[in-house]
């Protein structure tokens, strides 16, 4: 019986989730406390979209080529130089903050290098994860690594505000600088099984066909990135939503909004644990489907809700529904995927989300300012729960409760727990 928090038990793995969760505590201050300070200089919301989208936008653009990377690369290597990156344009955040002299365009610029880095890291982080525990424990390592990164969601903006009331803005970015360091440590730490031989080589673009073949030809894989694409399109823009919902539809300001934010966190950190024991007793199949009508129910909810305290509920229930099927998706992916492709998927995985959430966030944003951001909410909610009365739960595969796939023709499979690649 495997519980929600058995990989801990797992020195490699208890490593780098706390040093993880260290790091994002650190990127939640860091994101709060650069988009207070480019509002609070500019006076226009517009600089604050801007660099909010510098800090997201490369997720999208760049993991394709980040799990290109991983595939080719030594992965912890790979991930040491990446995080060293993010922790020198942090650190440029705050040294140009003590000084005075941080401008809008300089903060967006700096975090833009930050975004890139963490772009093309964030793939062998995540390719590394069946290396860190035995493939049996793999779900509920994806599912503590959701609730650490939620539980940063919950704590940094918190800790953001005492920062920047205690220091100013360069404490929060030296804060997130340090953070840095303990991902470092930790991957320095690491007691690793031998490295397995490198896959062959091959141009870029020949390595990213690849990744794409291989993923169209994968069953479970093709379906989890053409869920998360859909699921990006209709339901994630909730979350672009928020201040929006919290002024128009709440009259509530910035106080609503940032109970709305907790409120999604805590659910997140709730469903991400409560996935492991749901998914033993009834599959992930089933899990996976009652997440996703979760999903449309809470937002409708919470697109209807009268007041606060009812909004906050609902958003406690689409915290914990949305995180299960990220984190759903995002496991079958690591079962399936062959471990040489692995990294490639993952990218093209991530880029499905990375680019579909923002254009749907820009496209419901603009509806909303003509129908109005409740109509919108529901609007999204029943979408989404059309393709799944439609094609999704018709189309899923079984092999998603089954054995993981095959290594892809030409290749083989390392030893389960197998070194580095």
């Amino acid at each position: 019986m495997i519980s929600s928090l058995q990989p801990l038990r797992h020195r490699n793995f208890a490593l780098v989730w706390s040093a993880a969760l260290v790091s994002n505590v650190g990127s939640w201050m860091q994101t709060v406390a650069v988009g207070v300070l480019v509002t609070a200089r500019t006076g226009h919301p517009a600089w604050t979209a801007l660099v909010a989208a510098a800090g997201f936008l490369p997720a999208g653009l760049l993991s394709p080529l980040g799990g290109v990377l991983a595939d080719r690369l030594d992965r912890r290597r790979l991930f040491l130089a990446t995080t060293a990156g993010e922790t020198a344009f942090a650190g440029g955040l705050a040294a140009l903050a003590a000084a005075g002299g941080l401008s809008a365009g300089e903060a967006t610029l700096l975090v833009l290098g930050g975004g890139c880095m963490s772009a093309l890291g964030f793939p062998a982080y995540q390719a590394i994860m069946p290396d860190l525990v035995p493939r049996p424990e793999l779900g509920a390592a994806i599912s503590l690594s959701s609730a650490q990164f939620n539980l940063g969601r919950v704590v940094g903006p918190a800790l953001a505000g005492v920062a920047i009331a205690a220091g100013g803005y360069e404490w929060a970015f030296g804060v997130n600088a340090a953070s840095f360091g303990a991902v470092i440590v930790a991957l320095l730490l690491l007691r690793l099984p031998a490295r397995t031989a490198r896959p062959p080589g091959g141009s870029v673009r020949a390595r990213l066909a690849a990744g794409a073949r291989a993923t169209a030809a994968d069953p479970s894989c093709r379906w989890a990135v053409g869920l998360i694409a859909g699921v990006a399109l209709t339901a994630s823009p909730f979350i672009a939503l928020v201040p929006a919902v919290a002024l128009e539809a709440l009259h509530g300001g910035a106080p609503a909004t940032s109970v709305l934010i907790t409120a999604q966190g805590v659910g997140a950190v709730a469903g991400a644990l409560a996935l492991t024991p749901l998914t033993r007793r009834w599959g992930r199949r089933r899990v996976l489907l009652a997440d996703l009508v979760g999903v449309c129910a809470a937002l409708v909810l919470y697109g209807f809700a009268p007041d606060l305290p009812v909004a906050t509920g609902a958003m406690v229930l689409v915290g914990a529904s949305y995180i299960g099927v990220l984190a759903g998706c995002n496991t079958i992916i690591q079962l399936h995927a062959p471990p040489e492709l692995r990294g490639r998927i993952l990218g093209i995985y991530m880029m499905a989300l990375g680019v579909l959430y923002p254009v749907g966030a820009l496209a419901q944003g603009a509806i909303a300012d003509g129908v109005g951001v409740r109509a919108v909410t529901v609007g999204g909610a029943a979408l989404l729960a059309a393709g799944i009365a439609g094609v999704v739960a018709r189309r899923l595969p079984a092999a998603v409760d089954g054995p993981p796939a095959l290594a892809a023709p030409g290749h083989t499979r390392s030893a389960p727990g197998g070194g580095w690649r």
